[in-house]
């Protein structure tokens, strides 16, 4: 198949940065459609992935069939259905075979049930959140916004970790700075306003060595936080405001319609990654171009080989 060069040139250099390091092997759970089966085609194509496909083999077979892409090559899995297959593919990763998993053709809260189980899941000690990785036209840089995915109303303790995650992430990509906005509504603290509470609580553990390799400021609302002027016109200076290279959102929400209105509406692309269990999990979707969903593959791919080279990250 052709595979088209990736319009965005951040996400080419994510991809190109991945495929210098080499492929991981990569358990893609349940792919029992045209999307899922061509994504990890595509990954392994352009020498992101070694993928494995769980799932029941006549319905994988069919759908490629059907498709006209060719399985022959892969490793495929027999399961019976969906629930197996999310069981399996943690259970091969428990085992040490595979270093990232892709969500197929199954309902993502049927696989995150199976990475979350507390006996035979992916865990750590570190909790589970979701970053995008975006390329936004006119910005120089890649901008990281978090959780958009996985944490609906995130407590203080929650966002702690949420925070550590995106800071590793923006190192595994190696950012020359990492930036983190707090965002809010407003830019002062509030008791009417619980989330600004939660950004002066963070820019504090911060301070104390309890979040580590960044620079936070917050509560920053989304102007004063990446555009230098408006922080500028209202009074604010530190390193972060208007510079901020790391978006964290108050809530789901807000995060994910964030990402989805730079994506829709501004262009942006989105790469999307699930952070904070054994392995990085790919979250492709439908809706999707192939550009994302390559860097989605290169993000995990990268964050994959810093696991395994043992240095500390992601829970680890």
């Amino acid at each position: 198949m052709t595979i088209p060069t990736p319009p965005h040139p951040q996400f080419d250099r994510l991809i190109e940065a991945a495929r210098r390091v080499g492929p991981v092997r990569a358990v893609v759970a349940h792919p029992c459609d045209r999307f899922s089966i061509e994504a990890a085609l595509d990954a392994a194509e352009m020498g992101l992935i070694v993928p494995v496909l769980v799932g029941p083999r006549a319905r994988i077979e069919a759908a490629a069939a059907e498709a006209k892409l060719d399985i022959g090559k892969l490793v495929v899995i027999d399961t019976p259905h969906s629930h197996a297959s999310a069981a399996r593919s943690v259970e091969l990763i428990r085992e040490g075979k595979a270093e990232a998993l892709m969500k197929g053709s199954l309902h993502t809260d049927e696989l995150m049930g199976a990475v979350v189980d507390s006996v035979t899941g992916l865990r750590t000690a570190r909790r589970l959140s979701h970053c995008f990785v975006m390329e936004v036209p006119g910005r120089d840089e890649p901008l990281i916004i978090t959780d958009a995915a996985v944490n609906i109303i995130p407590t203080l303790a929650d966002k702690v970790d949420i925070v550590q995650n995106a800071i590793d992430l923006a190192h595994v990509l190696q950012f020359p700075e990492v930036r983190v906005a707090i965002l809010a509504a407003v830019e002062t603290v509030s008791a009417k306003m619980p989330s600004t509470i939660d950004a002066a609580a963070l820019c504090k553990m911060a301070d104390r060595g309890q979040i580590t390799g960044a620079v936070l400021d917050g509560p920053l609302a989304m102007d004063n936080a990446i555009d230098p002027e408006a922080a500028a016109i209202k009074g604010l200076h530190s390193p972060v405001a208007g510079r901020a290279n790391v978006l964290i959102a108050p809530d789901l929400e807000a995060g994910n319609m964030l990402a989805k209105s730079l994506s829709f509406m501004a262009g942006a692309g989105a790469a999307g990654i699930v952070l904070g269990a054994r392995v990085p999990l790919i979250l492709a979707s439908r809706a999707d171009s192939v550009a994302t969903r390559l860097a989605s593959c290169a993000v995990a791919v990268l964050v994959a080989h810093r696991k395994l080279s043992g240095e500390r990250l992601l829970g680890v």
